[in-house]
């Protein structure tokens, strides 16, 4: 069985739409179960939750709030009160394609071998309209956006599913263990890398992961996101994540990555130029504030 879980917090606006899109998929009702986890919401995360209840009396359905602030909390919360052997991450403030529980069904039945997989997010601007200043970089930045293509196929390099948008069989978690509270949104913080600590340390153990191109989530931005202040915290915050992440692997993993954003700053200056060339500055100098703040966090300054 499948067991879909949707972690939130003080997403009272979009949680009934996000179960709705769930609840009329494909995959028969006795195959699935929603468990929702609420981190603290204070606003009507938790009537509109009732009134799915009410609308849907067939869903098999889980409520659990979890009082430790965090979604790395929440997401461990979600995993000890789940009883399918495949777990289904969904964001939030999302929507998901009627094929999209089935997709993963089908894939983990015919693939033993695999133990987690994710599809595209593609984001739909709610309120308002794609800034000039976003470019494929900031896209990927902002809005989560992954797509890799029509073909299922392992995730190529480095890549890893989208944690809106992934499963995995739940015996993962007793390989490598649950996800770092230490990581991951608390609050309105926006730190951030637990997905990217679990699959490393699911990749260091020879674990497939593969890229399922109909199992498809629409990612929903509001105006918010593509403010200023929103774009600073947040590139302030990846670099804030990805030093607690690699110094608690070690002090070599953390110098490591401090020569890699070295080489990530070239890459940036490379871009910039291509897009003053096209007289492009507003994408160009977003990417400069991006890699600053990166650094910034990753520094501890």
């Amino acid at each position: 069985m499948i067991s879909v879980i949707l972690c939130t917090y003080n997403r009272g606006r979009y949680i009934y739409n996000v179960l709705q899109s769930i609840a009329v998929g494909t995959l028969p009702l006795s195959d699935y179960e929603i468990v929702l986890v609420n981190n603290n919401s204070t606003d009507n995360t938790e009537e509109e939750y009732r009134r799915f209840e009410a609308d849907y009396p067939d869903v098999k359905l889980r409520y659990c709030l979890e009082p430790q602030q965090g979604l790395s909390h929440a997401r461990n919360c979600g995993i000890r009160n789940s009883e399918g052997d495949i777990l289904v991450y969904v964001d939030d403030d999302a929507l998901v394609n009627k094929e999209y529980l089935q997709t993963y069904a089908d894939f983990f039945q015919r693939h033993p071998d695999a133990v987690a997989a994710g599809g595209p997010i593609i984001p739909q601007y709610d309120g308002c309209e794609e800034p000039g200043w976003m470019s494929h970089y900031t896209r990927q930045l902002i809005t989560g956006k992954l797509y890799l293509g029509d073909k299922e196929r392992e995730f190529p390099g480095d890549a890893f599913p989208g944690g809106g948008n992934a499963a995995y069989r739940k015996s993962v978690f007793d390989a490598v263990g649950l996800f770092n509270p230490e990581l991951g949104r608390k609050g309105n913080s926006l730190i951030g890398a637990e997905e990217k600590d679990l699959f490393d340390k699911m990749t260091s153990r020879g674990m497939k992961f593969y890229y399922l191109p109909t199992a498809i989530l629409y990612h929903l931005i509001p105006p918010k996101k593509l403010t200023q202040d929103y774009f600073d915290r947040l590139t302030y915050s990846i670099g804030v994540s990805e030093r607690y992440r690699t110094r608690q692997i070690g002090t070599g993993k953390y110098l490591r990555r401090l020569v890699k954003e070295g080489v990530k700053w070239g890459g940036t200056l490379v871009l910039w130029t291509g897009f003053a060339l096209k007289g492009d500055f507003a994408k160009g100098n977003k990417l400069v504030t991006f890699r600053k703040n990166v650094t910034k966090g990753l520094l501890g300054k």
